[in-house]
């Protein structure tokens, strides 16, 4: 957060944006992202978002990025915790899927105003569809290193980006449903049949 009468670089007043941004789309849903909410978040002038960033789409637009850029490197490190066993790679991906901070009830709130505000947002419907596309995509690459055939990697990524999808969503909405082990071993269930 901007600290007042202190002096920020355009870099980390964009970052204090952002990071505002997601705040108020985790605790007020779309309908609560204006500049004046953002902006007050970030404690600074709502002239502000106008000047980084054009206006509050393009803004929501680069939490969107922050927001898909957060989840990556969790995962990206779970994967490389995991060793170079391709099958405890792909593990590791589904199971860091589905637990904090990843499987957390905020990022979830995030997650569905973000949703809401691309189905009216071109700019914001294509970050979606870019990070989605990257998500499949890196199923993808571990499918095929734990030697799902080229034919097979399209659909059987879609299958288990929507399992993870499917169980990140209900432990989130309805932790006491089952848990996180319980929802890794239907995963891991379910990864054994490719």
């Amino acid at each position: 957060m901007t600290v007042p009468g202190k002096r920020t670089s355009a870099a980390a007043r964009r970052r204090d944006l952002v990071e505002a941004a997601v705040r108020v789309l985790a605790e007020r849903g779309a309908a609560g992202a204006s500049v004046r909410t953002i902006a007050a978040a970030a404690g600074v002038s709502p002239g502000l978002v106008t000047h980084h960033f054009g206006g509050v789409d393009r803004l929501v637009e680069a939490a969107y990025d922050h927001v898909a850029g957060r989840v990556d490197e969790t995962l990206a490190s779970a994967v490389a915790s995991a060793g170079e066993d391709p099958r405890a790679r792909l593990a590791a991906y589904v199971a860091a899927n589905l637990a904090p901070p990843i499987a957390h009830p905020e990022l979830l709130a995030t997650w569905i105003a973000l949703w809401n505000l691309a189905r009216r947002d071109a700019g914001i419907m294509a970050r979606h569809g870019h990070h989605y596309a990257a998500f499949r995509e890196r199923i993808e690459e571990l499918l095929a290193a734990c030697g799902v055939p080229a034919a097979r990697l399209r659909p059987a990524a879609i299958g288990v980006a929507a399992l993870i999808d499917g169980l990140w969503l209900e432990l989130c909405l309805s932790p006491g449903s089952f848990d996180a082990d319980e929802a890794r071993g239907i995963a891991a269930d379910y990864l054994a049949t490719l």
